[in-house]
């Protein structure tokens, strides 16, 4: 039975800027995929109902957003993004409107909202409210949300360390890339993290504690690169890149290796993904690589969410954001994933709270 409805908005209707997706995209997409445009909201819910209206705060740019920018003839394992309909991803939210019993006027919570400045949420049962306020709200696109639970499950349960394992991490000043390395060094691992400019590299071994961090533009030889790194091979390798850096960390795996498939952000523009001709490696190395969803883990979110603030508040997690301000700078920041142009986890800031 739906709660009675809690509202700030008394059914008004106002602006809402949007940030829809113009035309479905093939190869690079372009801020020009992309339009701010505005319609209306209402700020209230039908009598009745168990849906709630939100007022966004951050939203999330991630690279797999890229995606739901094409249409697909066969399903992904998300659905593609509407043309002429607001993009979705992770954001932070205030409830001003709601008719569940689980929120209520004014709770902070976190899901899957719109690029807008307002969403209706007609099933918010997928929504997570911010347990721990004192942090920075932002901190729930990141290190207190998807890419950090992301990074937990993908290192610990998939990857499944042990002390003086020896960890590479791809992409490794990411949202996700920036949690693992840590996670390694938490578990006494050696690691190494592989980043596209020296700022990014430095930031790795300054901020993050990585052993050893390599700028992979300025290498010629990937494999040689890695046999220089890891001179008795990598028992962990996070995948967050595929191409030509899989290829190279193949060939340099351990025996019994394991490698986390987080994502391969080098492939998602090419209209033709690149093959990797060496996959014969897995057999004689007896090495398991996984794919994972971050869905799938939302059973021990709480979990996570209590370990990392433990982890935050004793300083053994250090998180650097790279905040976009207004909804305006959207489509720039979302662009800017796949050219390397952010330091650190990708967020657009829509109203601070």
């Amino acid at each position: 039975m739906a709660a009675a409805v809690s509202t700030d908005g008394q059914g008004q209707e106002v602006p809402n800027r949007r940030v829809i997706l113009k035309r479905y995209v093939t190869g690079f997409p372009s801020e020009d995929d992309m339009e701010v445009v505005t319609g209306t909201a209402r700020l209230d819910v039908p009598p009745g109902s168990a849906a709630m209206v939100v007022k966004n705060l951050y939203v999330s740019c991630d690279p797999y957003m890229r995606g739901r920018m094409t249409k697909h003839d066969r399903p992904s394992y998300v659905p593609d993004f509407v043309e002429g309909e607001a993009l979705v991803n992770y954001g932070v939210c205030k409830v001003i409107a709601s008719g569940h019993p689980d929120f209520k006027l004014g709770d902070l919570v976190w899901g899957m909202t719109g690029w807008e400045e307002y969403t209706f949420v007609p099933k918010p049962e997928s929504f997570f409210k911010v347990n721990h306020p004192e942090f920075p709200l932002s901190y729930y696109t990141g290190v207190l949300g998807m890419a950090g639970l992301t990074a937990w499950v993908g290192f610990f349960d998939v990857g499944k360390p042990k002390k003086g394992d020896y960890v590479f991490v791809s992409a490794a000043s990411g949202a996700v890339g920036q949690l693992v390395g840590q996670f390694a060094k938490l578990t006494d691992c050696y690691v190494v993290g592989s980043a596209g400019s020296d700022e990014k590299v430095n930031l790795l071994k300054s901020k993050f504690g990585f052993d050893e961090a390599f700028n992979y533009k300025k290498e010629q030889d990937l494999d040689a690169a890695l046999r220089r790194y890891f001179p008795e091979g990598i028992d962990i390798y996070f995948e967050n890149v595929g191409g030509r850096t899989l290829e190279a960390v193949l060939s340099n795996m351990r025996t019994h290796g394991r490698i986390p498939t987080c994502g391969m952000i080098s492939q998602y523009n090419l209209e033709e993904p690149e093959g990797v001709h060496n996959l014969v490696e897995i057999v004689g190395k007896r090495v398991r690589m996984e794919g994972f969803l971050v869905f799938d883990y939302y059973g021990q979110y709480h979990k996570f969410e209590q370990e990392m603030a433990g982890y935050l508040k004793e300083g053994k997690i250090n998180y650097v954001e790279d905040i976009a301000d207004g909804l305006e700078k959207a489509p720039a920041a979302l662009i800017g994933l796949f050219t390397g142009r952010n330091v650190g986890k990708q967020l657009v800031a829509i109203a601070r709270e």
